[in-house]
């Protein structure tokens, strides 16, 4: 008996690829990865313009291998850099205050060309000196400055607030004993503001060698009286909260 070839199976069908194929472009997980933390350094773009009747509050952050800030060695580089500012047209420091890793400033400007330049000159000048005072070269700010612009009586009341008492938001009111029997921080020009609802300074009470901040006497409406329209008083003892 004659066998049959047995009948030829199909070849079995390959299973289509329904997933696209492209070239180039986004790949999921490509990329550096994004950082965990906050970023602190502002974003490289046109800032808003500025608008001169505006005041602005400006943060300087220096680096993480500088010492602390509040010591006086320091207190008296940032002045001779506040009294070399006082010379300019059209920009006005008009608050600081200093921490232990960044310095808050309220700034008066009367035009955009006038803020960058009074905020470059104050940088160079302040970073030569405060590189003198440490005895060490380089950068010294680890980021642009950050820029917030004041628009309203509320929120310009919160930032002188949050700039003379920034101390009290830090802890450095309970650092020592000197600190913990003031009023006003030392390291701020609180000792000029005559907006306190709770103090009234005698100049003649402040110790013989403490030489004051030289900051300027504001010039626009809103640092000048118009943040008294927030209605909400500036104290000794408020610890602020954030800005925003």
């Amino acid at each position: 008996m004659k066998l049959r070839d047995p009948k030829p199976q199909p070849e079995p069908q390959l299973a289509l690829d329904l997933i696209p194929r492209t070239h180039g472009g986004r790949r999921d997980g490509a990329g550096r990865p994004k950082s965990s933390g906050p970023r602190h350094d502002p974003p490289h773009r046109a800032r808003p313009v500025h608008v001169g009747r505006y005041p602005l509050h400006i943060v300087l952050r220096v680096r993480k291998d500088l010492p602390r800030l509040r010591r006086m060695d320091i207190y008296k580089a940032v002045n001779r850099s506040l009294l070399v500012i006082a010379r300019r047209e059209g920009f006005r420091i008009v608050h600081v205050s200093i921490q232990h890793n960044h310095i808050h400033t309220l700034v008066e400007a009367a035009d955009a060309a006038a803020l960058e330049s009074g905020m470059r000159a104050f940088s160079i000048s302040l970073a030569r000196r405060i590189n003198k005072v440490l005895g060490r070269t380089g950068k010294v700010f680890a980021y642009r400055y950050h820029t917030t612009m004041l628009t309203s009586p509320r929120q310009t009341r919160n930032a002188i607030c949050y700039v003379i008492n920034n101390w009290r938001r830090h802890n450095e009111d309970e650092r020592s004993y000197f600190d913990r029997d003031s009023r006003i921080d030392r390291f701020s020009s609180g000792v000029q503001f005559r907006g306190w609802s709770d103090f009234r300074l005698d100049p003649l009470a402040l110790p013989a060698d403490y030489v004051p901040l030289g900051v300027a006497r504001p010039q626009t409406w809103l640092l000048d009286v118009g943040w008294l329209k927030a209605k909400r008083p500036i104290r000794t003892t408020d610890v602020p909260g954030p800005l925003s």
